[in-house]
C-alpha cells in the first residue's frame, strides 16, 4: 500500500521542481507556483532498451544467415567475382610535315583496336614503322608498349610514345561487369613535325620511280635541301617498302618480295647507299684548285680526249687516260659545264707544266666539303663513304699509290664512294657561299654549319660553270623558262666488267638567288644511261610548274617580268 500511495501520490517534492529559463520570471518562489518540468517516465527507458535489443537481435540473425546458414553459397559466389586491371593504351604521337599534313597517325579498326597508319609509303625509309603490343596464347598482354622499329619512329620513340593508363573492372561469375573505373588516365604522345614537304616528296618520288623503272635502273635516291637552313624538304629512296605492311607483319608474300628485290627496299639509298660519284665531284675539285692558286678562272687546258703519261717503269711505253670526248681548249667554267676529264686529270694530278693538287690536297678539299664522313642527319645507319688515299691503298691492297690513282680520284672514280645526302650538303655549300650544313629533318631545328675555307670568288666561278652546264651543255634537259637552275651531271661505271652505269645530277635553283639544292642518283642502269638522272629533275620541275607550286611559281613570275 505504501508503494501504491507513493506511485499515485499527487504531491511533488520540492527537490523535484525545476525552474526553466523561460518561466523563471513568472515563478512565485514563496508559494512555489509557476511552470515546472517533470522527469521522463521510466517506461521510456524500458521501451528504448527493448527497441535496441530487437535491433541487435535482427543483426545477429542476419549475420548468422550470411556467415553460418548460407555462408558456403556466398563464399562460392564471391570466389567467382574478379577484379581485373586493364591497360588503357596511350595514343602514339602523330607525325606531320612542315605544313601540318599527317604522315603517321592512329586509326581505329572495326574491332575497336588502334593501329598506326602511314599515308605516304614513299617516306617509309624516313619515318619507319612500329611494333604493336603483344599477347600470349591466353590473350594476356605481356608487352604493353608500341615501339618504333626503324628511322624516325625509332629515333624519337621516347617523344612519340605516350604513357599507358589503367582501368579497374569487377566482373561476377557469369562475366557481368559489376563496376569499373579509371585509376590512371592515359597520356598521348607528343606530335613530331618534320621539315619535309609532303607534296614535294610525292612529286619527287614519282619522278625518281618513273625514270628509274623506265630506263632500267634497279634503284635510286634523291634529296632536296634548303641551302639557307639545311632543312631537308624531300628525301626519296627507291624502291621503297610500305610501312603499313611492316607494322602489321603481313602479308608475308609482300615482305618476301621486298627481301627478294635486287633494289633492296629496306636500304635507305639516300643516306645508307654508297656510290662512286663520277663527275659530280668536279665542282669541289675546281673550288679547291682555284682557292689554292693551282689554276685561275682564265687558265686554259687543252682536252684532246685523252692524256698520255710515260710509264716510268717501262721506257717507251705510256699510260693512256681517256676522257669521254675531245673538247679542245677549255677553261674551268667550260670544263665544269662539259665535264672535261682531261682538265680535271691535270688539275688533280698535274701534267706537263701544269701543277696539280695532288692526292693530299684532293683529300683535304673533299673532306672540307663533307665527303668521307657522315653528315649527322637524324636517321640511323648513315654511311660515311670512302675517300681513297695512299695509306688506305697500302693497307688494303699492299700497293703503292700511282699518279693514275690521283687522276681517277680527281674525277670521282677509282674507289671513291659517297652518299646522296653528302652530295646535296656539298652542293648547298657551293650555292650558299661555303656553309656546310648539318641536314635536319625536324621542323624548327636550329641550323648548324661549318664554313668551308674556300675563296668566295672561286665558288662564283664554279656556280657559273654549273649554270653554263644547264644553258648550253650536258644539263640542258632542265634549261626551262620557268626556273633558272644550275647543275652538274655525272656517270660512274660499275659492275665486274663496267657493264652498268650509275647516273648522277646535282645542282641548285634559282641560280641568281639559290634557295634549294638537289642531288639525284640512279643505280645500276644499262651502259650508256648515265645521263638519265637529269631527267628526274626535269619531270619534277614540270610537275611543280603544272600545279603552280611556290617552288617554281615565284621564279616563273620573275622570268616573265624580265622578259
Amino acid at each position: 500500500m505504501w508503494k501504491r500511495r507513493r506511485r499515485f501520490d499527487p504531491e511533488i517534492a520540492p527537490d523535484e521542481i525545476f525552474l526553466d529559463a523561460s518561466n523563471a520570471p513568472d515563478f512565485n518562489r514563496e508559494r512555489f507556483e509557476g511552470r515546472i518540468e517533470k522527469p521522463l517516465p521510466r517506461s521510456s527507458f524500458f521501451l528504448l532498451a527493448a527497441g535496441l535489443a530487437l535491433l541487435f537481435s535482427i543483426l545477429i540473425v542476419r549475420a548468422w544467415n550470411i556467415e553460418i546458414s548460407d555462408g558456403a553459397s556466398y563464399a562460392a559466389e564471391s570466389a567467382h567475382n574478379s577484379l581485373d586491371v586493364t591497360t588503357i593504351f596511350a595514343p602514339r604521337g602523330i607525325i606531320t610535315d612542315m605544313h601540318g599534313v599527317v604522315l603517321a597517325e592512329n586509326v581505329q579498326k572495326p574491332d575497336g583496336s588502334v593501329e598506326r597508319y602511314y599515308p605516304l609509303p614513299s617516306l617509309s625509309q624516313v619515318i619507319g614503322y612500329v611494333s604493336y603490343p603483344k599477347k600470349d596464347n591466353n590473350g594476356v598482354y605481356y608487352d604493353t608498349t608500341e615501339k618504333g622499329v626503324s628511322a624516325l619512329e625509332a629515333k624519337y620513340n621516347g617523344m612519340l610514345t605516350g604513357v599507358n593508363g589503367q582501368m579497374l573492372t569487377e566482373t561476377d561469375a557469369v562475366g557481368k561487369i559489376r563496376s569499373e573505373g579509371t585509376v590512371i588516365p592515359a597520356e598521348e604522345g607528343k606530335t613530331l613535325e618534320l621539315s619535309i614537304d609532303a607534296d614535294l616528296q610525292k612529286l619527287f618520288s614519282a619522278a625518281v620511280a618513273d625514270t628509274a623503272s623506265r630506263q632500267g635502273f634497279i634503284a635510286g635516291a634523291g634529296v632536296i635541301m634548303d641551302v639557307d637552313t639545311g632543312a631537308v624538304r624531300a628525301l626519296v629512296s627507291y624502291p621503297s617498302y610500305d610501312a603499313n605492311v611492316m607494322a602489321s607483319g603481313g602479308p608475308a608474300s609482300t615482305i618476301n618480295a621486298y627481301n627478294a628485290d635486287p633494289g633492296r627496299p629496306f636500304l635507305d639509298h639516300a643516306v645508307q647507299g654508297v656510290y662512286a660519284p663520277g663527275s659530280i665531284v668536279k665542282p669541289f675539285v675546281a673550288s679547291g684548285a682555284l682557292t689554292d692558286g693551282i689554276i685561275t678562272p682564265s687558265t686554259v687546258i687543252d682536252d684532246p680526249g685523252y692524256l698520255s703519261l710515260p710509264d716510268p717503269y717501262h721506257p717507251g711505253k705510256t699510260f693512256i687516260y681517256k676522257g669521254w670526248k675531245a673538247l679542245g681548249p677549255v677553261d674551268v667554267e667550260k670544263a665544269i659545264a662539259w665535264s672535261s676529264d682531261v682538265f680535271f686529270y691535270t688539275v688533280g694530278g698535274g701534267f706537263g707544266s701544269q701543277k696539280g693538287l695532288g692526292i693530299d690536297r684532293l683529300d683535304y678539299w673533299y673532306r672540307q666539303f663533307g665527303l668521307g664522313t657522315t653528315t649527322g642527319i637524324d636517321l640511323p645507319g648513315e654511311a660515311a663513304g670512302l675517300l681513297p688515299t695512299p695509306a688506305w691503298k697500302e693497307a688494303v691492297f699492299n700497293e703503292p699509290w700511282y699518279t693514275g690513282d690521283t687522276y681517277f680520284t680527281a674525277i670521282g672514280q677509282y674507289s671513291m664512294q659517297v652518299t646522296p645526302i653528302q652530295m646535296v650538303c656539298a652542293t648547298a655549300a657551293v650555292a650558299n657561299g661555303g656553309k656546310l650544313f648539318t641536314p635536319t629533318l625536324i621542323a624548327g631545328q636550329a641550323p648548324s654549319f661549318t664554313m668551308v675555307p674556300v675563296n668566295p670568288a672561286a665558288l662564283a666561278v664554279v656556280r657559273a660553270g654549273m649554270r653554263q652546264g644547264v644553258t648550253s651543255a650536258l644539263s640542258q634537259a632542265i634549261n626551262l623558262p620557268y626556273v633558272s637552275a644550275a647543275a652538274k651531271t655525272g656517270t660512274a661505271q660499275t659492275g665486274v666488267h663496267n657493264q652498268y652505269d650509275n647516273a648522277w645530277v646535282e645542282g641548285f635553283f634559282p641560280y641568281d638567288h639559290p634557295k634549294y639544292a638537289f642531288a639525284v642518283v640512279l643505280e645500276r642502269g644499262p651502259s650508256g644511261a648515265g645521263e638519265q638522272a637529269v631527267n628526274v629533275m626535269r619531270q619534277l620541275f614540270d610537275s611543280l610548274h603544272a600545279e603552280n607550286s611556290p617552288y617554281v611559281a615565284s621564279m616563273a613570275t620573275t622570268t616573265a617580268i624580265a622578259l
